[in-house]
């Protein structure tokens, strides 16, 4: 349950998993163009978010950073066919999600349950404050108010579109996510629609494969042409002690 640490193989792009920490962010990921300056993004999950986002974007950001700094460092760009910010809303609202505008200098979508929403704050932000708070550009939340969510994530202003693009297609993949009965902390029991699942079977073992000619040539060459004796008599120079009453 303590704080562990991953870094890349160059250090320009580092996890934290952070139960020990001074707050409720429980994964923090940033990248660097030089490891010993500051981060060029950050994203935060808080301890509520479910673990399924969080893969999402692990998951594409290990692709990007073997693609190269030109991928895991990309920073967001108007009308740039790969790097549109609005290439990270576009799967939402492909998806049913509303176009909302809840304050001045905020671009929101709003899940057709108004129990999620996405929010992109525009102006000048920053920099440190979009590290360490909830001060982001991008928010992403559940629950009924982004005051008190359920759980919520954030990305800084240069984090790349794949990525974020990556969690918003996560979270607004209609298929249900398995969940146990017990742990209901992983879920709000008033919030989510739960359906009774039957748990899988343990897999049967695979029959073996069907035996080839070629098994089947080699068996018979190695098979004896008689079957042996249920028994061999040995010699030995010991003298058979003799008959003395009636035998068969």
């Amino acid at each position: 349950m303590g704080n562990a640490y991953l870094t890349a193989p160059d250090n320009k792009v580092r996890l934290g998993y952070l139960p020990e920490g001074e707050d409720d962010g429980l994964w923090r990921i940033n990248a660097y163009e030089d490891p010993f300056g500051p981060p060029v993004w950050g994203v935060c999950f808080n301890d509520s978010c479910p673990t399924e986002f969080v893969t999402a974007f692990t998951t594409t950001l290990a692709e990007a950073y073997q693609q190269g700094p030109d991928s895991y460092l990309a920073r967001p760009l108007s009308g740039d066919k790969d790097n549109d910010p609005f290439l990270a809303v576009a799967p939402l609202i492909n998806r049913g999600w509303l176009i909302d505008r809840p304050r001045w200098g905020v671009f929101a979508v709003q899940s057709p349950d108004k129990l999620a929403g996405l929010e992109y704050t525009t102006g000048d932000l920053d920099p440190e404050a979009e590290l360490t708070t909830r001060g982001a550009r991008w928010q992403l939340w559940a629950g009924t108010s982004i005051d008190r969510p359920y759980w919520y994530a954030t990305a800084s202003t240069d984090t790349p579109v794949a990525l974020l693009k990556a969690v918003t297609e996560c979270v607004s993949d209609p298929a249900p996510l398995p969940r146990w009965r017990e742990d209901t902390y992983s879920y709000v029991k008033s919030k989510a629609q739960v359906t009774s699942i039957v748990p899988p079977s343990p897999p049967s073992p695979p029959s073996p494969p069907a035996p080839t000619p070629l098994d089947v040539q080699r068996a018979v060459t190695r098979r004896p042409t008689a079957r042996p004796a249920a028994s061999v008599p040995r010699w030995s120079t010991a003298s058979r002690p003799a008959l003395t009453g009636p035998h068969r």
